[in-house]
């Protein structure tokens, strides 16, 4: 798999939503996908911004280790990882519309080596499917608590 793109319109200002999705330590609640966040740096959300995030998505647990290395509040984010022994690079962009936000995720895994290129092609379809599922729910579960009534 080497790029994903999803994108969704959620009824919340930018602000709301860009705090809600920048909240690492309270992703766990937001996200049905993640099993357990662990925060390894202190401080705000910005370049260096470090978590090890546990999900289930097509199997077993898999826990990441994800870093910020790009944030420009409350545009945009880049982040980081590695899964499975590749590498991937995760872009989230934040347009106000009006009083709502529109939110894409440009997802990127270039295959590390010609072994990695050729058992991509085969499962490719598979994985495509896969983080496209992932990246939906995220965008669905982030608009659900981004939209819910204020308490």
């Amino acid at each position: 798999m080497a790029s994903a793109e999803v994108h969704r319109r959620i009824k919340a200002p930018v602000d709301r939503v860009w705090r809600s999705a920048t909240d690492v330590a309270g992703a766990g609640k937001r996200m049905s996908g993640v099993e357990r966040i662990e925060p390894l740096t202190d401080g705000p959300f910005a370049v260096g911004t470090r978590w090890r995030e546990t999900r289930t998505a097509a199997g077993p647990s898999a826990t990441e280790e994800l870093v910020v290395v790009e944030c420009e509040p409350p545009r945009r984010y880049v982040v980081e990882g590695t899964s499975g022994g590749a590498r991937f690079r995760s872009t989230t962009t934040f347009v106000p519309v009006g009083s709502e936000t529109q939110v894409e995720i440009l997802f990127d895994a270039p295959p590390p080596n010609l072994g990695a290129r050729l058992v991509g092609f085969l499962f490719g379809v598979l994985a495509a499917r896969t983080v496209l599922a992932t990246l939906n729910r995220d965008l669905d579960d982030l608009a659900r608590w981004c939209e819910r009534p204020a308490r």
